[in-house]
């Protein structure tokens, strides 16, 4: 069974002073609260809830996905 460790995680600050992680690679594997430790956390909730539900339905998570980081200037 995969972990959050097999997976790029993104995190980063939104507009409103809170802060997003997500896992590019897992539709809805995200999380938004007000510090980078809660992000990481939650984010570590939702994916074991997202894994439990693909171990349910029999179903392997998705492979991890390459990011590129760039600016757009």
């Amino acid at each position: 069974m995969s972990s959050l460790e097999s997976y790029t995680v993104v995190l980063r600050p939104d507009d409103n002073g809170t802060f997003v992680a997500y896992v590019p690679a897992i539709e809805g594997c995200h999380a938004w609260v007000q510090t980078s430790e809660e992000a990481r956390t939650e984010l570590v909730n939702v994916f074991d809830m997202i894994r439990d539900e693909y171990a349910e339905e029999e179903k392997s998570l998705p492979s991890d996905v390459e990011l590129a980081v760039a600016s757009a200037r």
